[in-house]
């Protein structure tokens, strides 16, 4: 990685700045949208119990993101803050820290995923022993093999809170291109390689995570890259307590949040579960579709995030507010194009991936009454990323736990009506349209000062 690859973020003009770092890391989470859409298109071949099956396996791997969520965060927000303020040396301790944690967190979920696979599948009352199977064996090798997944999640916080979201993308293009060969090869067994169905997605997707982190790794460790934290860098060395109170500071609310996120979707799950495999199969892809503003919104949080933080650490907060702006528009523009793709092709849409006449009724409905929040789900992301950035992840917290919670008695009081099914689908999209609105106010009352509080 050269020097050029990193852009200055606190001077010049603020959409070429935002544009560079965010088209990068927007075409990244595209990739990762790309990469679960090719494991569940061909997933889907196998039929909708596999579909379940990866699903519900494919939930303890999303758990397990809240810890890394909370290396990643802290990692990025400080290392952020610190290039603002022109502390290189405190960035590479805060990115030290968030390593040590990362490996920590990752050997621990890892080896209770293992352990414990059968009691965590369990808990879905799922009632087919194929579809049990297919979860279980999808969970060993993907949940058992999460530190690729953990190291890859930290590494492209780090890159991006110091203006550098082109090594990312080149690392993940890499691995899309190697999980789309590796996909067919392995499910359906082709030439000299066997029928593993979902263990062979499972190996899939490990290999190229695993790959995804070598190159970022390597990136960092060129002779000529010099000028990145990462560079030269020695885990084996002693790190201060404060630069991992600092992490923990800034990424646990973050931590949190994600996984009580997860939690409720679980809940939802084995509500959803009651109607049936091709329910759950549903669900499972109409997230992987979802993710094409989903992903695309994260990815742009991940841009305003870095861009807040530095300014912020460099004392622009008028800056940070013309950045947020900007964004604002432009992912309200997208979330609408995906509004209206979900609501006015839900059939050509729900038949790439089922080949069952009633599990395509399902997927209908569920794009048609989940695209109407695409627009305020995006906004929502993207606005997160902007108060993480400023340090104030306990109140980007506290909104998504009440109101993503509410989800649960709302679907619960739907799905007693003859709604059935959609009930649970309505609770999702009102949940979405209430957090867009109150997080864009929370935004605007933060930066009315023009020093928000950490």
């Amino acid at each position: 990685m050269s020097r050029n690859r990193q852009v200055c973020l606190t001077e010049g003009p603020i959409l070429k700045s935002l544009v560079t770092l965010a088209v990068p890391i927007m075409a990244s989470s595209f990739l990762n949208t790309v990469y679960s859409i090719t494991d569940m298109a061909w997933i889907g071949l196998l039929g909708s119990k596999a579909v379940a099956g990866v699903g519900v396996g494919g939930m303890y791997v999303w758990l397990s993101q809240g810890l890394s969520s909370l290396a990643r965060m802290g990692a990025q927000v400080n290392v952020a803050q610190s290039f603002g303020r022109g502390r290189k040396d405190e960035a590479g301790e805060y990115a030290r820290a968030a390593l040590h944690l990362t490996l920590l967190f990752g050997a621990l979920f890892a080896l209770v995923s293992v352990v414990f696979t059968e009691e965590l599948v369990a808990a879905f009352h799922l009632g087919d022993a194929e579809t049990v199977r297919y979860a279980e064996n999808y969970m060993r090798i993907t949940c058992g093999c999460v530190i690729f997944s953990y190291m890859t999640v930290v590494l492209t916080g780090i890159y991006t809170a110091q203006g550098d979201s082109k090594t990312p993308l080149y690392a993940n293009l890499i691995g899309l291109v190697i999980n789309m060969i590796m996909d067919p090869v392995l499910i359906l067994g082709i030439g000299p390689f066997p029928k593993l169905e979902v263990i062979g997605a499972a190996l899939a997707t490990v290999s190229a995570q695993f790959i995804v982190m070598l190159v970022m790794i390597l990136g960092a460790v060129k002779k000529h890259n010099t000028d990145n934290v990462l560079h030269g860098i020695r885990l084996h060395s002693r790190t201060e307590g404060k630069f991992y109170r600092g992490v923990f500071r800034i990424g646990f609310p973050t931590a949190v949040q994600g996984t009580v996120y997860c939690m409720i979707s679980m809940v939802l799950t084995r509500m959803v579960a009651v109607f049936g495999p091709g329910a759950v199969a549903v669900q499972r892809v109409g997230g992987q579709v979802e993710a094409v503003s989903w992903n695309t919104a994260d990815g742009f949080a991940a841009a305003i995030n870095a861009f807040a933080a530095q300014n912020y650490g460099a004392g622009q907060m008028e800056r940070v507010r013309k950045g947020y702006r900007i964004s604002f528009f432009s992912i309200a523009i997208w979330g609408t194009l995906i509004t209206l793709a979900f609501v006015l092709l839900p059939g050509p849409i729900s038949r790439i991936f089922f080949h069952e006449a009633d599990v395509i009724g399902i997927s209908v409905d569920y794009m048609r009454i989940v695209g109407l929040s695409e627009a305020f789900m995006s906004v929502e992301l993207m606005t997160v990323g902007a108060l993480s950035g400023l340090g104030r992840t306990k109140l980007c917290s506290m909104i998504s736990i009440v109101f993503t919670g509410a989800r649960i008695p709302l679907a619960v009081a739907l799905c007693a009506t003859p709604l059935s099914l959609n009930g649970i689908w309505w609770a999702l999209t009102l949940s979405s349209m209430v957090k867009g609105v109150l997080f864009v106010i929370a935004f605007n009352r933060v930066t009315a000062s023009r020093q928000p509080a950490k």
